[in-house]
């Protein structure tokens, strides 16, 4: 027995094999096992490089068989826990290895929970330095929250990982003397920073694992709600830049290309070959399926390189409190501007301009501090004027705007600007008007003024004066309107008009007259400012700006643009619900009419007898049934007078019917005609002949109209109030407004329906509800390259490419050669070789020249068979 055990002591894979069959029965070999082990630890926490090899080989030893004596082995985890945080430092990398793998095990072995495993390989990440273990801490915790979330969301164990994480980013945010630092912070309370035993936390390395395994496991769809968020954005206030800008990239949706090329480094796959393939192999089922894969990869790859890089809405959308944190955030831009490389503080400006657009926010001095940053000369200007643009929304005060818009225009519209920059600059105030076209309109006081006075005096033309006004007030109109086209031709600073709101028409319609450019990328950028004014303001415009389309729907549209601050009034009705009432109105005259044909087949059989069940068993016996005659009785059935006396009431009803419509037709046509008869006597216009009414008409109307409220309060439905919608009849609704708009756009209808259509129907791709540089700078001609340009094209070229000339008798050979006569006169064309020398010859030789050949010839075989 002895003997035995020295052997099994000596070697613990065969003892961990016998245990295995039979537990109970090595239990004492397993015991002594057990105490060398824990004498071994109290060496290995003194000196550990003493006994490191053997000290390996019993934690292996005890991991696999610690499910055969769960009691013995309760604390083994926590040792081996306790080792790898504490002395991770003081530990060889064999060792740490080898104690990660140990940890591993275990959990596999279901021995300690995932919370208990995590909690171990969490802060080993950033402590790490081999980049292969680094790389496996951080491909376990993954593959095992992924596990754990596989089948239902374990909210026990998410709870617990996002509290780390929380932990692990807000470490570093108590520190803000060191803000903006990249990474290397001096020590802090003498190398311990945050309870930790090393510098980690100072250098922002635990901030930096918990966003990057935070961003994983939203990417690959783990993590989908707002803690995540809130875990990404705290690290968007993190001191460390690299923190910063890694949570930022989040947000702006960088990653997730980034990585997606990381992962795509195989070479691309050849389509055509893979056909030609197919079509030589040997047809199967699998071979198609391998083929359909490969095809469909091929496809992703090709739709990921031409995919623009979309920012993550669904993040910014659960974004917490995002005023806040849209204030935390451009305070630190403003703070610790100087700090930052330009590069970081584009991103910061993106950041933040998305967070304003996406959530509506108001941040009010974004606006005066990105003012600085636009000058022409200015390094990666499109991205800052991006991001301006970005930022304005429909609810932020044009009187904010405004400074803005004159500075873009002193400083990029001007004829000492290249025509790129002219372009670029009323691009960038296109896209701001297209959130906020009042920024171009009058001044408050302008507004004001016209309801003071009569109802046409509501809109006036930029290019003339108020009706009715004095030569004094036209006066000072026209040298206001000089002063502000003085204040931006001599450049002033827009700061300076901040406590002045002023009238911004005049830049509006010298902007529009750079459409007269020679340069085609000015004439864009100023068609659609011109063209995005015509649909939404065209009363900013002089009159022969406006357009014909414009200028109708000013005159026709019973709506105004209302200005800033304006509500159109309190809903009093569901949009379209009218819509939604005639379609159950058409539906029930449907149902109506079959059933009055069904009662028109009916109709036939009155009159007739029809027998009781009681007549109908005591006549059964005759089988006939009396019916009297027509001559019997005073009452004659005529099918025929029946038929025309219900078509002659159906024709009735369909005849009042008609002239019902008629009549309300001739109602709106009548009151459409006074009403543009009426604006046109306000502005003083001559009154068409299609549009002049006689008396008589005037005086049906006054008697057939009714008043204005009356009308609009029977347009109001009261569906709602006689029947319960349902989410059905919603989707109903819906699809009927979609269908009346579309039949609007076919039927020339307004630019209302056009708007209504494209946000019913959005674009496929994403990313069009946020600006791009390309729409900054435009549509840009390619440059003519030069010589030098021409050269690198051409070398580039030549990059992997034999050289340029024939391959006849070289692609086979080692040394490069010409190829040989012989070869030659292979390829040579068969007239040639008829006429060749030695064919010639051949013809005219002797009887006694061929006799020599031929004896040569046959010499020749036989020294060759020999």
């Amino acid at each position: 027995m002895g003997g035995r055990s020295v052997l099994l002591t000596s070697n613990l894979p065969q003892l961990q094999n016998l245990i295995k069959r039979d537990p109970p029965s090595y239990k004492d070999e397993f015991l002594q096992q057990w105490n060398h082990y824990n004498s071994i630890r109290l060496i290995f926490h003194l000196n550990p490089d003493e006994h490191a090899q053997h000290f390996r080989e019993l934690v292996a030893f005890i991991a696999q068989v610690s499910t055969c004596y769960p009691k013995e082995t309760a604390e083994f985890p926590s040792h081996i826990s306790t080792i790898l945080i504490e002395s991770y430092g003081l530990l060889s990398p064999d060792t740490r290895k080898a104690l990660i793998s140990t940890m591993v095990l275990l959990r596999n072995k279901n021995v300690i929970t995932s919370i208990e495993l995590l909690r171990t390989l969490f802060p080993l990440l950033p402590r790490t330095t081999s980049s292969s273990l680094r790389a496996n801490i951080r491909k376990t915790i993954l593959s095992d929250i992924r596990t754990a979330n596989i089948r239902a969301k374990n909210h026990k164990l998410n709870r617990a990982i996002q509290a780390m994480l929380f932990g692990m980013v807000e470490n570093g945010l108590a520190d803000i003397s060191n803000f903006g630092n990249k990474g290397k912070q001096k020590e802090v309370n003498n190398g311990v920073h945050f309870g930790t035993t090393d510098k980690t936390a100072g250098r922002g390395e635990d901030a930096m694992w918990a966003v990057i395994l935070t961003k994983e496991l939203w990417r690959k769809g783990i993590w989908n709600d707002v803690k995540p968020v809130s875990i990404v954005a705290i690290g968007c206030l993190h001191p460390v830049l690299k923190v910063q800008s890694a949570s930022m990239h989040f947000f702006l949706g960088d990653d997730d290309r980034r990585e997606d090329s990381d992962e795509e480094d195989e070479e691309d796959v050849d389509v055509r070959s893979l056909h030609h393939r197919r079509e030589i192999n040997k047809k199967t089922r699998s071979g198609d399926k391998k083929l359909q894969k490969k095809l469909n990869t091929a496809k992703k790859k090709k739709h990921g390189k031409t995919e623009k890089s979309n920012a993550n809405f669904p993040a910014l959308q659960l974004l917490n409190d995002p005023q806040t944190f849209a204030e935390k955030l451009f305070t630190i831009l403003d703070r610790y501007d100087k700090r930052f490389t330009l590069d970081h503080k584009i991103l910061i400006m993106q950041l933040l301009a998305r967070v304003i657009s996406a959530h509506t926010l108001f941040v009010m001095p974004f606006y005066s501090y990105v003012q600085k940053w636009l000058a022409p000369k200015q390094l990666r200007v499109p991205s800052i004027l991006v991001a301006l643009a970005q930022s304005v929304h429909s609810l932020i005060p044009p009187q904010t705007l405004k400074p803005v818009v004159v500075k873009l225009a002193n400083e990029f519209v001007h004829p000492g600007v290249g025509s790129e920059v002219t372009a670029a600059g009323i691009n960038a105030i296109t896209e701001i008007c297209r959130r906020q076209p009042l920024v171009m309109g009058p001044r408050d006081d302008d507004d004001d003024e016209p309801a003071k006075k009569s109802k046409e005096g509501k809109q006036q033309d930029v290019d003339s004066g108020d009706v009715g006004a004095s030569e004094a007030e036209q006066v000072a109109r026209e040298k206001e309107k000089a002063d502000i086209i003085n204040m931006v031709e001599d450049g002033l600073d827009g700061k300076k008009l901040s406590d002045k709101d002023v009238d911004l028409r005049p830049l509006l319609n010298d902007l529009i007259e750079y459409r007269k450019s020679k340069d085609k990328t000015v004439i864009a950028a100023s068609r659609g400012l011109l063209h995005l004014y015509r649909e939404t303001h065209p009363e900013f415009l002089k009159k022969r700006e406006r357009g014909k389309e414009a200028t109708i729907n000013m005159k026709t549209s019973a709506a105004r643009n209302l200005p800033f601050g304006h509500s159109a009034g309190a809903a009093v009705d569901i949009e379209g619900l009218l819509l939604l009432e005639s379609h159950f109105k058409q539906l029930r005259e449907a149902e109506e009419g079959s059933a009055e044909s069904d009662q028109e087949d009916d109709a036939g059989w009155e009159g007739w007898d029809v027998e009781s069940d009681s007549e109908s068993d005591s006549d059964s016996e005759d089988g006939w049934q009396n019916v009297s005659s027509d001559s019997d009785g005073d009452i004659e059935i005529s099918d025929s007078e029946d038929e025309n006396g219900e078509k002659k009431e159906k024709d009735k009803n369909k005849s009042r019917e008609t002239e019902r419509q008629e009549r309300r037709r001739g109602k709106k046509e009548r009151l459409e005609k006074r009403r543009v008869k009426e604006e046109a006597l306000k502005n003083g216009e001559e009154i068409e002949g299609d549009l002049q009414m006689s008396d008589d008409e005037d005086d049906k109307m006054d008697v057939d109209g009714e008043p204005e409220k009356e009308a609009t309060a029977q347009a109001i439905s009261t569906l709602a109030t006689t029947k319960i919608l349902t989410p059905a009849d919603f989707k109903l609704l819906s699809d009927l407004r979609v269908q009346a708009a579309q039949k609007s756009v076919e039927e020339g209808g307004g630019n209302r329906a056009k708007h209504y259509l494209e946000l019913k129907n959005p674009s496929e791709d994403p990313s069009a509800a946020f600006i791009s540089e390309n729409d900054i700078l435009g549509p840009r001609k390619k440059a003519k390259a030069d010589y030098a340009d021409r050269m690198a094209s051409i070398q580039k070229g030549r990059e992997g490419r034999e050289k340029y000339g024939s391959r006849k008798g070289k692609k086979t050979k080692d040394a490069p050669s010409s190829s040989t006569n012989k070869e030659k006169a292979r390829n040579k064309p068969i007239m040639m070789i008829l006429s060749s020398g030695s064919v010639k010859g051949k013809k005219k030789a002797s009887l006694r020249e061929k006799q020599r050949k031929l004896r040569a010839h046959i010499d020749k075989g036989k020294k060759g068979r020999k």
